[in-house]
């Protein structure tokens, strides 16, 4: 935890600090609910995930059935935006706590419609668990930590997972899991939905302290240090080598998390470090440059928190999190304040926009927020607080932070090969008329206000995804680039594999013949099979290659087509922009 410097005499700034915040930034705070213990207590490191039903999903660390003082094993639950929450599963109900028993983490929303997430204890093994949930109140234990040992009783699977886990363009689940002294290593493991389960990655005497897989496929992370003291930030290999691309100083701090903006760079905070040791905000390019963009509790008595969360990016293109102290100036034992929620540009100006706990005593509003924010598609911000050490009393909290900023739609899973079925999550959705990916029109379903079904097109090189409703069109988000996966490729042009179709009312299409082996077309929008040739306009120019393919061979064929054919036969094609007219 990072240091804080103690104020002792501050009691009639903190009130103009706190009401100064709020009337200059034009934001709304609004605590949803206060967790009394048997509906959860102590909501930790995992923010909270939007379903498909427009509601908010959750752990908290203890409470739930069984609750007595601090206790009970923890709970999933889901909160409406308007604050109602309702507990959907408490832990260790099964016999020998083989469900598990205190997430730390969070839920993911897989592909399948499904949560996943993983337990800090429990199992057959006390060590932790992976599982999957369903939307219908179903728990699934998909694998039992410390299931593998060595001959020195070593777990050689790891340990007591504490972060969320997240799904790869592979459709399978990462985690990693945490350094154990008397058991095990820290790891990155990979886990299927089905529960087969393999280890990746075991850093010996180190751990990770965050993963995610960039927009080129790789995966990125950093390590916390461990025994050694090294902090790194690694690019990971497919047969699970680590390639250090850069080594954190140790007045640099130690990382927590990572994510990829939108500039293709990569940010994240550090827990400590910095100008006053209380953690700072830095951006790390894919190659390894590092740059400090922010070292925090650097404004007066610490206004601008302490501690840092990880980050996340908002639809306006600025970062949002939380900090764990600081911000009011309140002292708090040897902190000082309660925690903040922060925003920051991608240039490093901070703003902190709300603090908590401003006037002290039971901390109503909430203390100490430990994991980040979520953005909802309907454009407020969610988070959760961790409490005071009275529980019941004050067991945390959860909260909206209004800033004004526009509803829009996400796909989950934010990738997809065309043909592919993706979840779109919304607001306001009934009686939407068009779905397009990158101005590709898509085939789609409406199953409820807040959830569409799409099928990603042929003919998109991936971008903003627009949903139009009846009462306006809303938009994926610059912020969030829908990726397209490529099937694998052979040919340096990288070939993609499909059949398509020319229909015998489509007399817009005009190709003659360039060469032997190209084909060069002129298409409009009104004709209706699209062909990948990056994004095409109302009138785009692209090249393709005919292949007929056999196992042997591959010969190139002269096809000359008129606008009377009524269907192509099946080809293999590579496709290629056109060159670019002087």
């Amino acid at each position: 935890m990072g240091k804080f410097r103690l104020v002792k005499t501050l009691g009639r700034i903190v009130v103009f600090c706190a009401a100064m915040a709020i009337a200059a930034y034009g934001q709304t705070f609004t605590r949803l609910v206060k967790f009394n213990g048997s509906d959860g207590a102590r909501p930790r490191y995992g923010a909270l995930t939007q379903g498909t039903n427009g509601n908010l999903f959750g752990t908290t660390e203890s409470g739930g059935a069984g609750f007595t003082a601090d206790g009970g094993s923890g709970t999933i639950y889901q909160i409406t935006p308007s604050g109602k929450v309702t507990t959907i599963y408490n832990f260790c109900s099964q016999l020998s706590c083989a469900d598990g028993a205190g997430p730390y983490g969070g839920l993911t929303l897989a592909a399948n419609g499904n949560f996943y997430g993983g337990t800090y204890s429990g199992g057959t093994t006390n060590l932790g668990t992976a599982f999957e949930f369903t939307p219908q109140a179903s728990l699934t234990t998909l694998y039992t930590f410390c299931s593998v040992k060595n001959g020195s009783g070593d777990c050689l699977d790891g340990t007591s997972p504490l972060e969320t886990l997240f799904q790869a363009t592979n459709g399978n689940l990462y985690g990693l899991t945490n350094i154990s002294v008397d058991y095990s290593a820290g790891t990155i493991f990979q886990i299927t939905p089905a529960g087969k389960f393999t280890t990746i990655h075991s850093f010996g005497t180190n751990e990770a302290g965050g993963l995610i897989q960039a927009s080129n496929g790789s995966f990125y992370g950093v390590t916390l240090g461990g025994d050694n003291q090294v902090r790194e930030f690694f690019q990971l290999s497919a047969s699970g080598q680590i390639n250090v691309l850069y080594t954190f100083a140790m007045d640099q701090g130690q990382p927590r998390g990572l994510i990829q903006g939108a500039d293709g760079n990569f940010y994240g905070t550090t827990d400590d470090g910095g100008a006053e040791d209380s953690g700072t905000f830095y951006q790390i390019t894919p190659s390894g440059s590092y740059t400090q963009l922010y070292s925090f509790c650097s404004q007066p008595n610490c206004t601008d928190g302490g501690s840092p969360s990880e980050v996340i990016q908002g639809t306006d293109g600025n970062f949002y999190g939380t900090t764990y102290a600081g911000g009011s100036n309140q002292v708090n034992g040897i902190y000082l304040g309660y925690g903040t929620v922060f925003q920051i540009t991608p240039a490093g100006v901070l703003t902190t926009l709300y603090m908590f706990c401003p006037q002290g005593g039971e901390c109503a509003d909430g203390a100490h927020p430990l994991a980040t924010v979520t953005q909802s598609t309907d454009g407020n911000f969610y988070g959760t607080t961790y409490g005071l050490q009275a529980c019941p009393g004050n067991c945390g909290t959860a909260y909206k932070l209004s800033m004004g900023l526009a509803p829009f739609v996400k796909a989950v899973p934010n990738f997809g090969k065309a043909g592919q079925v993706v979840m779109i999550l919304g607001n306001n959705l009934t009686g939407a008329t068009s779905v397009t990916f990158n101005g590709v029109s898509a085939s789609f379903k409406v199953v409820s206000s807040t959830f569409i079904k799409a099928q990603v097109p042929v003919g998109t090189g991936g971008g903003t995804i627009q949903v139009t409703t009846p009462s306006g069109t809303l938009s994926h988000g610059r912020c969030r680039r829908f990726l397209i996966q490529q099937p694998a490729n052979r040919s340096v042009q990288k070939t993609l594999r499909h059949s398509f179709r020319c229909r015998s009312s489509c007399k817009k299409l005009r190709p003659s013949v360039r060469s032997r082996s190209r084909i060069r077309c002129a298409m409009s929008t009104n004709y209706g099979v699209r062909r990948r040739c990056g994004a095409l306009g109302r009138s785009n120019v692209c090249s393709i290659r005919l292949r007929a393919s056999s196992t042997k061979t591959r010969a190139r064929h002269r096809r000359v087509v008129s606008s009377r054919t009524r269907q192509l036969p099946r080809l293999s094609i590579s496709a290629r922009p056109a060159p670019r007219r002087s």
